[in-house]
């Protein structure tokens, strides 16, 4: 396999955008790539185009990425439609990677989209609740109010909220039983990110807030606030993805794909188990010849607070149970021990499903070039991404980890 280089990125600010179309936004996202891969569109041998919802929320189907690129003059190449639940721009990415990394291509695009925002907001909540299994989705409520996680009211779930936000307050509950976490914890990771996000231009939210803001705003779900829940979001995310050849021809600023490990969740694993990313991470860390260790910044599926402090330990940067310590000790902002969510993370930066995996992408390649503005790590050699989507069980359906490094 061939030496992988993201060569530019990309991205919309996120937000809501009633009156802007998935095609306005793409093509915003796709020329801010261009310009910062320093390409014309002539170069681009194939395109990998993700989204989740268009179809329910606008009626678009089957020809997504065609729709899209053809107004900014991008057609007659492969284009290819990838839908993987909130983890579908990762997984775009991955596939753009393996062409290039095949040999296939020299030079491609993965474009992420999606808008969600829509005058009924039911409608969002309904589509985002479709990333189950649609016949057994009442086994998620009935799991966790059979557990002793249980305890708390469900009512509304799928129409006042989107019901995920029910299976991670279930998360946060175990961390709390387990390990001692107080709902503080959660809520300093909120405020984190909302400085993060303050320095962010391309963040949906750009507001400092206290650890008393976020611990009084509205419970979405036991103990979850509003403020430590992202919210839904328009806008788009690219990146070109590049052999090591084609990309010296542009820039001596490289960044290489180190690791891209994609894998779906299984059946029967308990809330709190041998999960998902702890299977994935010692791949993708094998694969990149690297560990937790030489990580200096590092951007997570945080649809909750309560999931960045859970893959703190899952990606093996803190031990089990010291994800609170490290919290307390400010060791994951900007400047700790290892930056997390540079951007703002999705609380604050925003969560376009299809196009959330791309701008994680975008802020790690910012921060390894050093082009991260006022929320730059110093000298930042090693990235990592951690991209989630869909439930099945207790675990995430679909999962993306990748590793950058310069």
């Amino acid at each position: 396999m061939r030496e992988v280089v993201v060569l530019g990125v990309g991205m919309t600010r996120f937000g809501k955008f009633l009156e802007r179309s998935l095609k306005d936004l793409s093509g915003e996202a796709v020329r801010d790539t261009l310009e910062h891969a320093g390409i014309d569109k002539k170069h681009i041998q194939a395109a990998y185009v993700s989204n989740s919802m268009a179809g329910l929320m606008t009626g678009q189907e089957s020809i997504r990425g065609q729709v899209w690129l053809r107004p900014i003059g991008i057609e007659g190449i492969p284009i290819f439609n990838v839908e993987n639940a909130c983890a579908s721009a990762s997984s775009a990415f991955h596939l753009g990677w393996m062409s290039v990394a095949s040999g296939l291509y020299d030079c491609v695009l993965a474009l992420g989209a999606e808008k969600l925002y829509d005058k009924d907001k039911v409608k969002s909540f309904m589509a985002l609740g479709t990333a189950v299994d649609i016949e057994e989705v009442h086994k998620i409520v009935e799991m966790i109010e059979k557990s002793d996680l249980g305890g708390v009211s469900t009512e509304g779930s799928g129409v006042n909220r989107s019901i995920f936000m029910d299976f991670y307050a279930a998360l946060a509950r175990y961390y709390m039983k387990e390990y001692g976490a107080q709902p503080e914890h959660f809520g300093k990771l909120s405020v984190k990110n909302h400085y993060n996000g303050s320095l962010n231009p391309h963040a949906q939210y750009r507001e400092v807030v206290t650890l008393k803001e976020v611990m009084d705003s509205p419970m979405v779900s036991y103990p979850l606030t509003r403020l430590m829940c992202a919210p839904i979001s328009d806008g788009a995310a690219a990146a070109i993805i590049a052999s090591e050849d084609f990309a010296r021809a542009y820039t001596d600023k490289l960044v290489y794909v180190a690791a891209t490990v994609n894998q779906s969740g299984i059946s029967d694993v308990p809330l709190g188990g041998e999960g998902i990313v702890r299977r994935m991470v010692p791949l993708a860390y094998e694969q990149a010849g690297l560990g937790p260790g030489d990580l200096d910044v590092v951007e997570v599926h945080d649809a909750t607070s309560i999931s960045e402090y859970a893959f703190m330990e899952d990606l093996g940067v803190c031990g089990p149970g010291e994800a609170k310590d490290w919290i307390d000790k400010g060791w994951t902002e900007i400047g700790g021990k290892v930056a997390f969510n540079t951007s703002g993370g999705l609380v604050t930066k925003g969560h376009p499903v299809g196009a959330t995996g791309l701008g994680m992408i975008a802020e790690i390649v910012w921060q390894l070039r050093g082009e991260a503005g006022k929320r730059q790590v110093e000298n930042p050699r090693v990235g990592l991404t951690l991209n989630g989507g869909g439930v099945l069980g207790t675990e995430p359906a679909a999962m993306s980890i990748h590793i950058f490094k310069k």
